[in-house]
């Protein structure tokens, strides 16, 4: 692999955005956003100051789970635009120096895909029943499921086939599992690779990047270990949850890997893998492994100078282990957003600005995602609006994830807010929003837009945060203070005034009170020199 001037891969730092296509704009007025939207907004991103960009999937669909239900994984759904389409934004974006990285789902397929097509429409015998994970039933008519597992959507993990015999799908039922152990499968994702590698793209990221490799002989889950896995949605998997991070997902990492390395460019992959713990995903990113893997400390701790401190020392000692950096992440198009999960209201987008500004302090790579920007928080749609799969298969138990998707506002003072020429957009955008466009916060010296471009400028400009490794020093109760060489952090998640160290103020994530004696407020955090 090549290295960039600094002796390292572009990736092992850079500050990557991720664009959930639907929502980022939409060039053709029809109320979804697709590739002509994020090619007319390219500059956006250029301003900001990201290094890259990773692009949720725009492949052809029948979007059960929001593109994540892959049909043709080489060509793009005309609702998101045509392979023209791509190579015009990737040319663009190389164009202003932003790398471009899109997902790659190798865990499941479409039941529109070929393969999955040919399964309901041929008999036992053909080539493409072999390639998804297929068994007979149990019970004397084979009436009931394989095994015990639920889906990660709710409901169970498996579905009937017309011929009696039933399919996995750890997710919705629209996505078949593949079997990893059938040698057509790898052999189509190196092919897959290949076709957008050979376009241009800088890198992957990889879906349930835990979740390919399945457990020998599909033995059903121990009744306790069920009910704590029903109990434990939406936080990370247990250990003895044998549907996820079994062993044999390293070997198909190992062949990612070697097909990227094979081509020039320091191209990457980034999986998705949430485990039970720091030093098991550090196992997903050892040397001939994936480059990166999403870090999800951040996302699960609670607001806490503790928690914080906590989750920070267990992702960098178990990176340190393997020789990888750690990648930070707060928010993403699975998971609340952070302003909604510190408390919402004002109160959550300062605490929001605050993490940012830790999370942009670290050693490692970081991930954005849309919206962060703007300090956007979830937004509550009518029951009538939701399209998250979760909402249908709960029994309309569980909402969903749609709250964090709603598209972005760009201009105005009512939807859609620049996002579409439509108001019929493909989830509703809310009242109030005026004040969060791009266009009102671009002119707000206070705003949220200009932190974040400002604290990504500084990060590029400033050297001590492009050295690995951060020392903790005392703080006040409630506080988190580290320093990264002469730099130092302090972020106050406590419920008071504390006092700040001395030093020059660099950035501050809110204002901070005149007088002799500095106070950094609750909520607030400070990069100090």
């Amino acid at each position: 692999m090549t290295q960039s001037a600094s002796g390292r891969p572009w990736w092992a730092s850079a500050v990557f955005y991720q664009i959930y296509p639907r929502s980022y704009a939409d060039g053709n007025g029809d109320g979804t956003g697709d590739l002509p939207g994020v090619l007319a907004r390219l500059d956006h991103l250029a301003e900001l100051g990201v290094d890259a960009i990773w692009l949720s999937p725009f492949y052809r669909s029948p979007m059960a789970d929001g593109g994540y239900d892959v049909a043709d994984p080489c060509d793009v759904d005309p609702i998101f635009g045509t392979l023209a389409d791509f190579d015009a934004l990737l040319a663009a974006a190389h164009e202003r120096s932003i790398k471009v990285t899109i997902d790659i789902v190798p865990n499941h397929f479409s039941v529109e895909h070929p393969w999955f097509r040919a399964v309901l429409a041929g008999d036992r015998d053909t080539p493409e029943r072999a390639r998804f994970v297929i068994r007979p039933g149990r019970g004397a008519d084979g009436s009931q499921p394989p095994n015990n597992w639920p889906s990660q959507f709710g409901g169970p993990a498996w579905s009937r086939l017309p011929d009696g015999d039933w399919y996995l799908h750890l997710f919705a039922p629209e996505q078949p599992d593949l079997d990893w152990t059938n040698p057509d499968v790898p052999a189509e994702f190196e092919r897959i690779e290949r076709f957008w590698l050979d376009r241009g793209v800088d890198g992957f990221r990889v879906d349930v990047a835990h979740s390919m490799a399945k457990e020998p002989g599909l033995p059903d889950m121990p009744p306790e270990v069920l009910d704590s896995v029903l109990a434990s949605h939406d936080t990370m998997p247990l250990v003895t949850d044998v549907r996820w991070d079994r062993e044999g997902v390293h070997a198909y990492h190992r062949l990612m890997r070697r097909v990227l390395d094979s081509y020039p460019g320091e191209r990457m992959a980034v999986g998705e893998a949430w485990v039970a713990d720091a030093q098991r995903l550090a196992r997903y990113v050892r040397p001939d492994e994936l480059n990166l893997t999403f870090n999800f400390e951040l996302v699960q701790a609670p607001w806490g100078a503790e928690e914080f401190r906590a989750a920070i020392e267990r992702s960098l000692a178990a990176m340190a282990g393997v020789g990888a950096p750690c990648t930070w992440v707060l928010d993403n198009h699975d998971v609340d957003r952070a302003a909604t999960r510190y408390g919402g209201g004002a109160r959550g987008i300062a605490r929001a600005r605050a993490a940012a500004l830790m999370q942009l302090s670290l050693p490692g790579a970081a991930y954005l995602y849309n919206g962060d920007e703007l300090g956007l928080a979830n937004v509550d749609l009518p029951d009538d609006a939701l399209r998250d799969p979760t909402w249908e298969n709960s029994g309309h138990t569980v909402r969903g994830r749609d709250g964090e998707r709603v598209p972005l506002p760009w201009s105005g003072v009512a939807p859609p807010y620049g996002f579409s020429t439509s108001v019929d957009t493909w989830l509703p955008m809310p009242a109030g929003w005026a004040s969060s466009t791009v266009e009102a916060q671009r002119a707000d010296p206070a705003s949220t837009l200009t932190l974040f471009r400002e604290t990504l400028r500084l990060r590029r400009s400033t050297p001590e945060l492009a050295q690995p490794g951060v020392a903790f020093v005392e703080a006040p109760p409630g506080c988190l203070a580290y320093r990264r060489g002469a730099l130092t952090v302090v972020l106050n998640a406590g419920d008071e005034p504390a006092p700040m160290p001395a030093g020059e103020v660099v950035l501050a994530s809110g204002p901070l009170p005149a007088g002799p004696t500095p106070q950094l407020p609750p909520d607030t955090a400070v990069w100090l020199r």
